[in-house]
């Protein structure tokens, strides 16, 4: 493996090319080759943050040759060995300050504003979603919100692929217990893909690919509701229609909620009355029940609806 001292002195003499000289201009192409050259090496000998550095390197030297892709893709490898170098750390329980994350960031950042500047959203979109994927599996759910928000705004022309990233900004605001703010970004998640998805001809029953996602939505609101029990003088409009779809009285409910299939429209009726008369026990065998036909996601929220039922802790809205 290469010594720190090894590093050093190669990263300078190609640093020195660089440096202006008498009626000679430095030959910045060639030194972002060497230094491109350098990361591939210490990447092979596991020195990442060394290789980080020298992709940055290579990234001011595109920058300089008005090379914004190859300026873009420096950047993007050397987030990615600075992130890698994080987590690596983390497995090892070693002592730090996130400095290794720290410089992750910057280079993301830095990479998503040139591919931004480059007209090219859909790059810059896959970066934060990256990056908020990262963070999520550091167990920092707070900290990706706001690039999986910035994803599902640079995803405008793909509709679909901006509401998958707002369902992840839903589930980080769960992670955090911002539960309301996760009902609000799932009610308007809801209202853009009823807006938008395609009916079966001369039927009001919705199809594709929006339907999916108004099937997760309604599933995380109605357990999001359970779960707050929003006393009845601050139930939101639209929150209020949807429990009434679920009450025992309305008539044919399920042909209001279509896009759900029967058998999991009934058991989560019946999950609501069990939860309006505080019933553990049928929650408990309705758990069982759902398991299976829930995602993880879902389940994870009907679990603490029944730990709010068996040690209420006075969470509310």
């Amino acid at each position: 493996m290469a010594a720190e001292g090894d590093f050093l002195t190669r990263y300078r003499a190609v640093s020195n090319k660089l440096k202006k000289r008498f009626l000679r201009k430095p030959n910045v192409a060639e030194a972002s080759e060497q230094f491109g050259q350098l990361a591939k090496e210490l990447k092979q000998q596991d020195c990442l943050p060394y290789a980080a550095f020298c992709n940055l390197a290579m990234a001011r030297c595109e920058q300089t040759l008005f090379n914004a892709p190859g300026e873009a893709l420096a950047l993007t490898d050397a987030a990615r060995l600075f992130l890698q170098a994080e987590q690596e750390q983390r497995q090892l329980q070693a002592p730090g300050f996130d400095e290794h994350l720290q410089a992750a960031l910057n280079c993301y950042s830095f990479a998503v504003k040139v591919y931004i500047e480059m007209n090219q959203p859909v790059m810059a979109a896959s970066l934060c979603l990256e990056l908020g994927n990262a963070l999520k599996e550091m167990n920092k759910p707070g900290e990706a919100i706001i690039h999986f928000q910035r994803a599902s705004e640079l995803q405008t022309q793909m509709p679909i692929e901006s509401l998958l990233s707002q369902w992840e900004v839903a589930s980080c605001k769960i992670l955090t217990r911002d539960y309301d703010g996760a009902l609000a970004v799932l009610s308007e998640m809801q209202l853009a893909c009823h807006e938008r998805a395609p009916l079966l001809p001369g039927t009001n029953t919705p199809v594709g690919a929006f339907t999916d996602l108004m099937a997760k939505c309604e599933i995380s609101r109605v357990l999001l509701l359970m779960l707050l029990e929003p006393p009845p003088q601050k139930l939101l409009p639209e929150h209020a229609q949807t429990l009434e779809r679920y009450a025992w009285e309305s008539f044919d409910s399920h042909s209001q909620v279509n896009f759900l299939p029967e058998n999991v429209f009934l058991l989560l009726q019946s999950v609501v009355m069990a939860c309006q008369e505080k019933d553990i026990e049928s929650l408990k065998y309705l758990q069982t029940e759902l398991w299976p036909l829930l995602s993880a996601d879902h389940n994870h929220l009907l679990h603490l609806v029944l730990q709010e039922r068996i040690s209420p802790s006075g969470q509310g809205v």
